[in-house]
């Protein structure tokens, strides 16, 4: 018998002892806490109420006894963001719950983010009890009244309402299989709360999840076939790393070194990646670099493998169309392909699988040739890599404010390597993607492109807190996001999570200011007021911290911060008209006004 056996074996015992012994104790909240007890998952993340407090009962005590504990979130949408990050982090399960009503509203954005991202998540909202249903009881969500089930239906890939105790666990059990299933994502049941209450019956419960979410390895033999003999005819090989290379990015390379190829990622691939390896050449698409967009200008370039990716206006959908004849497209789910009709090859299948059998391939070849690859010049930037860089002199300047792109290449110089650092929706996007370097390419890199959520970051970092407390944290955010969800600090506070948040305060909605600027639109709605950040993180009970010259960002003490029982915000004033590198988008912003205008 292994390990997760004997686990397997104690839990249903002691569930079965639990019921034997007093049936009234057990019901089907603590039933649902005890398969996630299975599952190995720490945390549910959520804001309590009446309708959900059935769940919260059996939180508090599975806690006494070492299993799934509640986090309390400020606000359900936070709730859904922490989720998030504490899958990232530790590649269990994401669960999230909420009361009936604005409880399950408030969840909408997190979980439709979690979607769009394909993270695991199980979304457990409250319905009032069932004999209420209909006759407009308190924040009633029933499908007569504010349809939470319907409304949830498009961004979660299982949903339900569980309208009698004895479906409950057929349904979780379901619910939980098709989180984890290709395409991952979100899942949602809605319990009453009568249900929740309701006694568990039986002294023999069936907790045998953990097989039954299993993913089945589906490899198309005769494509990665087709893959190898590609691979192994062409000399000058150019890799796309998109976000999705979690399952094969040292094999991935290791392939790059094998076979002297040039890599270069989508924005949210620089998690896959080491960014100061020789053979990088940036980020194409979005706020990308010239040394990437250069080299898919060399006509030498035979294949392009673009790997754990979708074609977006973010990252590959932007290439020359004589280029993208030359894609191979790799990917772990047949949707992914939808976007890629002209690629001459697809291979779909677990990346792992598919890259152990090419390198295995490769490394028997490379005895019997020498890989030509595409050469390029290999000089050390500003923040320690090979890339190209917009204005790398801006990197080194001690002006006030202080530059944003000098506070990327410090903070790449200065974070412990295996920082885990989520960047927010906004102007810091552009800023992250091209400025800052980081040499791990064990997915600690972590922003959420797809969606664009505002705030996600916040809420994201506490839940990866949770998960690894003892590793470095970092949240890098636009004043705009951060007064949305300033408040997620006090869980950092509260939990002793010494968290490091930057502020980047310039006054204004960047994104949107930039935007407007560069596509010659009005300029409006992008003002903010001047906040102290740091005095309102301090109010909260964190550290708190005011940047505004370059010796005073040379002072901080990183070591001492991620050591502390406390979170530390530090708000930087950052030179309100340095222009971001995000002309990509604003590319996309007008080529959709112009189109506007043609159906005029």
């Amino acid at each position: 018998m292994n390990s997760s056996d004997k686990v397997e074996g104690q839990l249903k015992s002691d569930l079965q002892a639990a019921v034997a012994g007093n049936p009234k104790v057990i019901d089907y909240a603590d039933l649902i806490v005890e398969y996630l007890h299975q599952l190995g998952v720490e945390y549910v993340f959520g804001v309590p109420g009446g309708a959900i407090e059935p769940l919260y009962n059996a939180l508090a005590r599975s806690a006494r006894r070492g299993g799934p504990k509640a986090v309390v979130a400020r606000h359900e949408c936070g709730a859904a963001f922490m989720a998030d990050g504490y899958y990232r982090e530790t590649g269990k399960l994401g669960v999230v719950c909420s009361t009936t009503g604005p409880g399950a509203t408030n969840l909408i954005t997190g979980v439709a983010s979690a979607s769009v991202d394909k993270s695991p998540m199980l979304v457990i909202t409250a319905q009032t009890a069932l004999p209420k249903f209909g006759k407009k009881p308190l924040q009633d969500s029933s499908e007569t009244a504010i349809d939470t089930v319907g409304i949830l239906s498009n961004c979660t890939k299982f949903n339900s309402l569980i309208s009698h105790p004895a479906q409950l666990e057929s349904k979780l059990i379901s619910a939980l299989m098709e989180s984890t299933q290709s395409p991952s994502g979100p899942v949602h049941i809605s319990i009453p709360s009568d249900v929740l209450r309701s006694p568990f019956p039986h002294d023999n419960p069936n907790v045998h999840v953990n097989y039954l979410m299993k993913k089945s390895s589906l490899v198309d033999r005769l494509a990665v076939d087709q893959l190898v003999e590609e691979v192994i005819a062409a000399d000058n090989i150019v890799l796309f790393i998109g976000h999705g290379c979690g399952r094969a990015y040292q094999q991935i390379q290791k392939l790059a070194e094998s076979i002297n190829a040039p890599f270069v990622t989508g924005p949210m691939g620089k998690s896959w990646v080491d960014e100061r390896h020789p053979l990088y050449r940036g980020v194409y698409g979005y706020a990308g670099h010239q040394s990437a967009r250069d080299l898919f200008k060399n006509p030498e370039i035979e294949l392009v493998l673009a790997i754990g990716t979708s074609i977006t206006e973010m990252g590959l959908g932007n290439l020359a169309k004589d280029v993208l004849n030359k894609l191979i497209h790799i990917d772990e789910t047949v949707e992914s392909f939808s976007r890629s009709p002209m690629a001459k090859l697809h291979v779909c299948g677990h990346l792992d699988a598919i890259f152990n059998r090419l390198l295995n391939t490769v490394n028997t070849q490379s005895w019997q040739r020498t890989w030509q690859g595409i050469e390029f010049e290999c000089n050390v930037n500003a923040v320690g890599g090979y890339i190209e860089l917009l204005e790398p002199e801006k990197c080194h300047s001690n002006a006030s404010p202080i530059k944003p792109q000098k506070l990327m290449a410090y903070l790449s110089r200065k974070l412990p390597v295996n920082s885990r650092v989520f960047i927010d929706t906004g102007n810091i996007w552009a800023w992250a993607t091209h400025y800052l370097s980081h040499s791990s390419n064990q997915g600690l890199y972590r922003v959420s492109m797809e969606f664009g959520s505002m705030a996600w970051a916040i809420g994201a970092v506490i839940g990866s807190a949770f998960g690894s407390p003892k590793e470095p944290h970092v949240c890098m955010s636009g004043d705009g996001a951060w007064l949305m969800s300033s408040h997620e600090i006090g869980v950092a506070v509260q939990h002793k999570l010494p968290i490091l948040f930057i502020v980047l305060n310039d006054c204004a909605y960047g994104m949107i200011r930039f935007g407007q600027q560069l596509s010659d639109a009005e300029s409006i709605g992008w003002q903010l007021n001047e906040v102290d950040f740091a005095a309102l993180a301090r109010a909260q009970g964190a550290n708190g911290i005011i940047i505004e010259k370059s010796e005073e960002l040379h002072k901080v003490d990183f070591d001492a911060i991620f050591k502390a029982d406390k979170p530390t915000l530090i708000d930087v004033r950052i030179d309100p008209n340095e222009v971001p590198p995000m002309m990509s988008r604003v590319k996309s912003l007008a080529e959709d006004a112009e189109q506007a205008n043609g159906y005029r």
